[in-house]
């Protein structure tokens, strides 16, 4: 293989790359050969055009190289992941969420995922013109939750409350009222009352309403006056939906265009954080819950005008799922070409393997009021009905033993183990189809006609 000089335009022979055996001995030679071989592949790709100028050829010998050096930190964690996440966690007595374990390894692994300096110069380009470094970040998020020691404590670390909202709790158990930008919070009769405001975009989600929506399920889950949460889609003022509720239209595709979508901070965040946090509870530190190690409360749905992608997913970790009769449902993640986070594993037990495979694989389309919608709805009721029969649901569940009930329900469902090896494969997966061909052409088709429609 050669590369090319982008200054000489003269090819020069390419070093032979790293032999896998290098970063399978000790640690400290380990690391060094890997670092080593990182930097080599850096400098040969960064003497290429950037990556929308370059040819055919080109791309070519950057995914070489890029594959090379992949290959030798998938043999470095498979070796040595445990005692990697063991120094970055002082023996996994530090518990370090993703972003803060991704840093803390590009410090002290260098080479092993993109520095600092490389994800900001990567965040400030678009989807299509990145070179995609996020997929080291998936091959590092993937082996650690492999590991039977290290992944079981990253799964913990996502528990835990936000910094956030420990800062906000104090004013949120005092005045029952959080406005976090794109959500906002209201406890009234020990409801804590979640409403998605983004009327600008349908409810669409990007990086700012995951953090936002991880804040307010960690307020309701610390707030001992909430006794159950809802979720639900605020008053649009979008043209065709103006003055009605929407739900959510899912991932927002044109941020992903745009470059905004993270790996770390929206697609794997999403999962581990807020969503586990609502199917499984809160970690906290306290002797005194010698009986549970997390705090649980049951949480409702109520869906109005739709939930697409991302809006439909999140249904499945809810305890009640309320529809307006004129909702309908979809997950179409296969037509935009990525992978619709953990439906794939709640999905297909829920509704089966056929329906599962027509609704992610076919982009089928479920209605509230046919029958098929069971899978995703408990209760479907007139739209004008909606705000009665979502307080009577709000109700039922504040029974008091909900709570255990539901806890033995979730984990009969859905074991950790199963959740941690599915996201594993996930963090690989989902980092891939970000970075596809088919991925940036849909989600550049999307943007431009975004564009149009709003001028």
């Amino acid at each position: 293989m050669t590369t090319h000089s982008a200054l000489s335009g003269q090819r020069r022979p390419a070093e032979p790359p790293a032999d896998p055996a290098a970063v399978r001995g000790p640690l400290p030679e380990a690391r060094r050969a890997l670092a080593a071989a990182a930097r080599r592949a850096a400098a040969a790709i960064a003497a290429l055009p950037e990556p929308e100028q370059r040819s055919p050829a080109e791309r070519a010998a950057a995914a070489a190289e890029q594959n090379a050096v992949r290959i030798l930190r998938c043999a470095f964690l498979d070796t040595h992941v445990d005692a990697v996440y063991d120094e970055l966690t002082c023996a996994r007595t530090r518990h370090l969420r993703l972003a803060e374990l991704a840093g803390a390894a590009a410090s002290a692994f260098p080479g092993l995922v993109p520095s600092a300096a490389q994800l900001v110069a990567e965040r400030a380009r678009r989807q299509a013109a990145k070179e995609g470094l996020e997929i080291d970040q998936g091959i590092f998020v993937s082996r650690v939750l492999r590991s039977a020691q290290a992944g079981p404590h990253l799964l913990d670390a996502m528990l835990r409350p936000t910094p956030r909202a420990v800062e906000l709790l104090p004013s949120f158990t005092r005045t029952g009222v959080a406005d976090l930008g794109s959500v906002t919070v209201e406890r009234r009769d020990g409801a804590a009352r979640l409403t998605l405001c983004r009327d600008d975009c349908l409810n669409a989600e990007d990086e700012r309403q995951v953090d936002d929506m991880e804040t307010a399920v960690d307020l309701a889950l610390l707030d001992p006056q909430v006794r159950v949460g809802l979720v639900r889609g605020g008053t649009m003022t979008h043209p065709r939906y103006r003055g009605r509720r929407v739900f959510s239209a899912g991932i927002n595709l044109k941020a992903l265009h745009d470059g905004s979508i993270s790996l770390v901070d929206f697609l794997l965040r999403r999962e581990l954080g807020y969503l586990r946090k609502v199917w499984h509870g809160m970690l906290v530190d306290d002797p005194e819950r010698w009986f549970a190690r997390t705090v649980e409360k049951p949480w409702v749905a109520a869906v109005d005008g739709f939930a697409i992608g991302g809006g439909a997913q999140v249904l499945l970790v809810f305890d009640h799922v309320i529809a307006a009769a004129d909702v309908y449902l979809s997950l179409p993640a296969a037509q935009e070409g990525i992978v619709p986070g953990a439906s794939n594993l709640r999905l297909t037990r829920a509704a089966g393997t056929r329906p599962a495979r027509q609704i992610i694989l076919g982009g089928r389309r479920i209605r509230a009021c046919e029958p098929d919608a069971r899978f995703l709805v408990d209760e479907v009721v007139e739209p004008e009905e909606m705000d009665a029969v979502v307080e009577r649901g709000l109700q039922r569940l504040q029974s008091p033993s909900v709570v255990a009930n539901r806890r033995m329900l979730n984990l009969a469902e859905e074991s950790e183990d199963a959740f941690r090896l599915y996201m594993a494969e996930f963090a690989v997966q989902q980092s891939l189809r970000i970075y596809s061909g088919d991925v940036i052409e849909k989600t550049g088709r999307f943007a431009a006609r975004s564009d149009t429609a709003s001028r």
